[in-house]
């Protein structure tokens, strides 16, 4: 038997199209966010909390297309895969960072013209890896582990979870990765609750602090994923993918809680969020039925623009928030047309990526890898 030749199982079209819509919500985040003065008044308050649903997606999603096919398939294999599906987009995001850095001239960013080529280019070498570099690297000034696409952090935890997973996590049965996941959950409860802004927010800094919060992100809502693809036993639920949205919406754009004088009541919200509501949003979505042609139309767009606009998205933003640094106290109203400009033009960009370069690239590397 070949072991790369596993076939693909069918896809939770509802559960594509969820990915799609928090995906857009963090693209709106991103575009919201320069316009706060902190972390207390940013318009759409919890949209990072998407990065959290898509490591219990990702779960969720690994442990039913891999759970019952270790048989047949070698680790090799399962990294050959995720390879395949992570890495195209990965470069694709780095480059395009590169390509727009020296562009990006703002005063938040004083290092930018300082920065020498073959400097710049190392930071873009050791991106396409996703592994995070140093402090001494921090090219941009915003200590972030890659400097040239800001979201390449959570796809160097993404790779963690996913070795984690393959390397002796999926061997546990579901009452020992209940513990785990348990455990898990306390740890997330007790860093939201107890951070000193009230929430989850980080992950994304090459140190101590930042690399606790990035793992304690991860380990419970991947976990939980995992988890959930095993014991949940989905039912027929209708027009769930509408609901499901709106339930995410909700959850992600839902205001402060708190405030400045209670910041744990808004990592209590957070914690009961990723916990709670996320598992049941997946669960529900798994459950779901897809009842027209237009609705299935809609949930594979979403689908399948999702991890390339996720990874395409800030070199763009990178140039917007250059834009606000430039002309200070804009507002909401004057802000608005440049920020739909950038998050069309971020779904375009994400769509041309898919089609012009994601899947030709996979589909060479299928070939190439067997």
């Amino acid at each position: 038997m070949n072991n790369n030749r596993i076939p693909t199982k069918p896809h939770y079209p509802i559960l594509d199209g969820l990915r799609g819509v928090a995906a857009i919500i963090v693209v709106t985040f991103h575009l919201t966010e320069p316009l706060g003065t902190g972390h207390l008044d940013i318009l759409v308050n919890h949209g990072y909390l998407a990065v959290d649903f898509f490591f219990l997606l990702s779960g969720f999603v690994i442990g039913y297309a891999y759970d019952d096919r270790w048989h047949q398939m070698s680790i090799g294999t399962f990294f050959k895969r995720r390879i395949e599906r992570l890495q195209p987009m990965v470069l694709l995001g780095m480059t395009l960072g590169a390509i727009g850095f020296y562009f990006t001239d703002s005063p938040i960013w004083p290092l930018i013209h300082t920065i020498p080529l073959w400097k710049m280019l190392l930071v873009l070498f050791i991106g396409y890896t996703i592994l995070p570099v140093p402090l001494s690297l921090d090219i941009r000034g915003w200590q972030e582990m890659h400097p040239l696409n800001s979201v390449g952090w959570s796809l160097f935890f993404e790779y963690i979870a996913n070795i984690l997973y393959a390397t002796g996590i999926r061997k546990f049965s579901n009452k020992t990765l209940g513990i785990f996941v348990f455990i898990a959950a306390v740890a997330l409860a007790h860093l939201a609750i107890t951070s000193p802004n009230g929430d989850v927010s980080g992950g994304w800094t090459l140190n101590a602090e930042q690399l606790r919060i990035g793992i304690t992100r991860t380990m419970y809502p991947f976990f939980a994923g995992l988890l959930l693809s095993r014991v949940a036993k989905p039912t027929r639920i209708k027009h769930a993918f509408l609901w499901c949205s709106l339930l995410i919406a909700l959850v992600l754009y839902m205001p402060r809680i708190g405030g400045a004088t209670h910041l744990w009541m808004n990592g209590l919200y957070e914690s009961v969020c990723i916990i709670v509501v996320f598992p049941l949003i997946v669960y529900l979505g798994a459950s779901g039925m897809i009842h027209t042609r237009g609705e299935h139309r809609i949930c594979k767009f979403l689908g399948d623009i999702s991890y390339p606009l996720y990874l395409v998205h800030y070199p763009l933003v990178y140039f917007y928030v250059a834009w606000i640094s430039k002309h200070k106290g804009v507002t909401i109203a004057q802000a608005w047309p440049y920020a739909t400009l950038i998050l069309l033009g971020s779904i375009l960009l994400a769509y041309a990526s898919l089609k012009w370069y994601d899947e030709p690239v996979r589909k060479w590397l299928r070939k190439k890898m067997g």
